[in-house]
This record gives C-alpha cells, sequence and structure tokens, in this order.
C-alpha cells in the first residue's frame, strides 16, 4: 500500500530519536519522522498512523537545519547500513550523548556526576568487520552483493559503501563479477568481512558461506582472485566452527594495541569491535578510569578473546577474564600466553547470565572490575557483586555497553541495590552515520 500524504501543515522537529528519526508532536501526540533533524520544518509523509504515535518520512524541508549535509554514499535512503549521513558527525554524537542521559534517567533514574567527553575516530572507513549479503537476481543484471536494504530483506544494489575500508569498497564491483563467475552463485547466500593488521597493512579475509561443494574451476578463479587483490578466502560450511582457510592456507588475522604493547591474534568468527581506531581509545579510556594497579586483582566479564584483560594485565595488576564462551576462553588465553601475560592474567569459562551472589563470591576478592556485556546487559551479574560496605566492596566498576537501555537498567541496580554511585558516563562513537548507541560508565 502507497502511504497518504499528511495534512499540508507542516511539523516542527524537536530531537532525534534512539533510531535516528527525527521527534515532533502534533495534538500531543508523538511523530516520527525519518529524514529529519532537530530544528527543522518539514512537510511529512505519514507511514503509518497508531493511536499513541505516527511514523512518517520528510516529504520536503522547508527550514533546514545548519547540521544537515549531502549524504556521501549513493546509496544512502536505500540500503540500511547507514541512517545518519544527512546529519554532520557532530550532531550525531550529541544526539547519542542526550539519548544516553535520557535513558539513564527515565529507566534507570539515574544522572551521572559528570558526563564524559565521547569516544570518537574516523567516520568513514572504519567498519573492519562487515556481513554483506548476497543473492543472483536475474532482473537486476546479475549478482548483488551489500546490505540489507532499509527495512526489508532485499540486497541493495551497492557498488561502493564508504564505511567499509576503501580497499573493500572499491572490491565489491569485482566481488559481484567473481561471484557471478562461480557454479555455485545460487549457493551462495553470504560473504563475511575481516581485517586485521599484517606487517603494518592492513590484511582482508572474505568469509564464503557456501552452501554446495566449490568446482575445481571455482577453486582457480578464487585463487586468481586472491592472488589479483590481496585478499584471502575462507570458506564456511556449516556453523561457525566449519569456517577454514582456504587460500592462502595459512592465512591469520590479529589487531593491535600499541599503547599496551599487545598483539591479539583472532579468527574471523571471533567477536572483535568492528572499529579498530575507537577500540583503541575505548582500552585506553577504560584502563585510565578503571586504574588498575599493581598487586590489585581486577575481575573482567564478558572479557571475549582478551580485548580489556590484557592490557589490564600490562598494567602489573592480576586480572580473571570470565567468558561464557568456550572456544574465546581457549583463544584469550593463547593470546594471553602470545604476549607473555599468562602469569598475570587467566581465564574461565562461565554462563554470566545465570550467576549467584554465592558463585561470584567464589571467585575470591576483587579489587575492580571491567563489565563488557552484549545487548542483553549483565543483569544478574551486576545482581550478584557485593555490596558497597561489604568487605569485598569493589573499588570501582567500569561498565561498557552496546545498549543503553540494559545499561540504565543495570545501573539501577548497582545505584539503588548494591549502593554504588554512577561518577561518569558517555558514548562511544562506535559506529558513525548509524544511531547505534555505545557507551562507558563508571560506578564507585
Amino acid at each position: 500500500m502507497q502511504p497518504t500524504l499528511a495534512s499540508a501543515n507542516a511539523v516542527v522537529i524537536e530531537s532525534l530519536d534512539s533510531e535516528g528519526r527525527g521527534v515532533a508532536h502534533v495534538d500531543g501526540k508523538a511523530m516520527f519522522v525519518e529524514g529529519a533533524l532537530p530544528g527543522e520544518v518539514a512537510d511529512i509523509v505519514v507511514v503509518k498512523d497508531k493511536p499513541s504515535y505516527t511514523l512518517a518520512r520528510v516529504d520536503r524541508v522547508l527550514k533546514r537545519s545548519a547540521s544537515r549535509v549531502t549524504p556521501r554514499c549513493p546509496h544512502f535512503g536505500v540500503c540500511g547500513g547507514c541512517t545518519l549521513q544527512h546529519a554532520l558527525p557532530a550532531l550525531q554524537v550529541a544526539a547519542k550523548q542526550r539519548a544516553l542521559e535520557d535513558t539513564l534517567m527515565h529507566i534507570g533514574r539515574v544522572r551521572p556526576d559528570v558526563m564524559l567527553p565521547p569516544v570518537e575516530g574516523p567516520a568513514w572507513g572504519y567498519r573492519y568487520r562487515a556481513r554483506l549479503s548476497v543473492r543472483h537476481v536475474v532482473k537486476k543484471g546479475g549478482v548483488l552483493i551489500g546490505f540489507h536494504e532499509r527495512k526489508s530483506s532485499f540486497v541493495a544494489d551497492m557498488t561502493q559503501c564508504h564505511v567499509l575500508p576503501p580497499k573493500l569498497s572499491a572490491l565489491l564491483p569485482e566481488l559481484r563479477a567473481l561471484v557471478g563467475s562461480l557454479s555455485i552463485r545460487d549457493r551462495l547466500p553470504q560473504i563475511e568481512y575481516a581485517a586485521g593488521e599484517r606487517a603494518g597493512a592492513m590484511s582482508c579475509v572474505l568469509v564464503l558461506r557456501i552452501l554446495a561443494p566449490l568446482s575445481a574451476e571455482d577453486e582457480a578463479l578464487l585463487i586468481a582472485f586472491a592472488d589479483r587483490h590481496g585478499v584471502d578466502f575462507w570458506l564456511q560450511t556449516g556453523g561457525p566452527a566449519s569456517i577454514a582457510a582456504f587460500y592462502p592456507p595459512q592465512s591469520s588475522l590479529a589487531y593491535t594495541l600499541p599503547e599496551f604493547a599487545v598483539t591479539m591474534p583472532f579468527g574471523p568468527a571471533d567477536f572483535t569491535q568492528v572499529n579498530y581506531a575507537v577500540n583503541r581509545v575505548l582500552v585506553r579510556r577504560a584502563l585510565a578510569l578503571l586504574a588498575p594497579h599493581p598487586g590489585e586483582r581486577i575481575a573482567d566479564y564478558f572479557c571475549g578473546l582478551g580485548n580489556f584483560t590484557l592490557p589490564i594485565a600490562r598494567s602489573g595488576a592480576r586480572v580473571l577474564g570470565v567468558e561464557g564462551n568456550a572456544a574465546l576462553v581457549r583463544r584469550a588465553e593463547a593470546n594471553a600466553a602470545h604476549n607473555g601475560l599468562a602469569e598475570q592474567a587467566g581465564f574461565m569459562a562461565a554462563n554470566l547470565f545465570t550467576v549467584t551472589a554465592e558463585s561470584i563470591a567464589a571467585l575470591g576478592r576483587f579489587d575492580g572490575a571491567l563489565i563488557d556485556p552484549p545487548r542483553e546487559g549483565a543483569i544478574e551479574l551486576v545482581k550478584a557483586l557485593p555490596w558497597r560496605d561489604s568487605a569485598e566492596a569493589l573499588r570501582r566498576i567500569v561498565y561498557v555497553s552496546c545498549a543503553p537501555g540494559t545499561l540504565a537498567r543495570d545501573a539501577a541496580v548497582l545505584v539503588h541495590e548494591r549502593g554504588y554511585r554512577l561518577s561518569a558516563a558517555g558514548v562511544i562513537n562506535m559506529f558513525p552515520h548509524t544511531a547505534h548507541v555505545e557507551s562507558i560508565a563508571v560506578f564507585e
């Protein structure tokens, strides 16, 4: 059904919501307007009208925000990868900071003593991990490779992507031609991309999800492409455990944290932050806020492959990394040994979504903790942490979050039930040009 044109009356955009949409109010009802920026006046097209809210999109901007810019990517508005390329980066960050403050107050009933300066990095070419969908669409002339279209399962017809590293963006047309030449082009639904650092340069791994075996001719085409463009191919024939290097067979990935003299080998299926530049600043910020000292004992909950654990160990503190994924625990142990930190950093596998006060107490006393959970947050863990006035109380907790809602919920427990003080919080702009909000908070 085609949307119907709303009243000719223009709306005034007040703010941005958590999805990057403009927020207006008409007759007391909230309206969420795609493509609008705060301070703008716009004619809109109503897409969906509900009793408590209205969804709309911009038809014409009557009064333009000084923060509105021309989107850099020609696919913006169709591709669902970015939602805020029409806004200056400064406005994007300010909107995320406001979203964090509002969420902490409305959900957690907490307000930080200090709002930290945002953690920022490059606005373009930052995405060192991506999952690209692949479809062979005869009506569109062959193979499509890219992100999904906005609010759709269709694959965007992309020939470039400015948030991907320039090398991968430039390869998209070549990749489309390559997949189109394979015998299994209809049986290759996904290409996962991961970049690393090798001898001072960027290494590129492309993981092909294949649902049928490659022919000998397919293999020859992949090898020739890899040699010509300087990329590595891995294959995934089943679940994540099936991922294996195809060509060259000795292919490997690693990233570095030079400030802490740490190199982190990882596999393309391992979780790593997508934005390496921001991750370096984030680790520096987290360590400065946690301030571990030699002789202290620190817990790193949801430690992954050791992104924070090993820098904490490098400070001289002893650290225990706890992670639910046993494969990541093995990777973290290998990374500790690789960096000469096995004596300072220990690891264990445990389900942190089912912990109790007793199971946390059994780990021993800690001076501080770093918590870096997935979007689900860490509600059972924070409920199990020692109370502020107990002998086991933590000096400081640094919480890194990828979802403001669950951070606010967990902050409410730490402040109102466990007795800690929210001393600082701020945003981490890990995903420029999207509405995704990552943040860091400090409890004392």
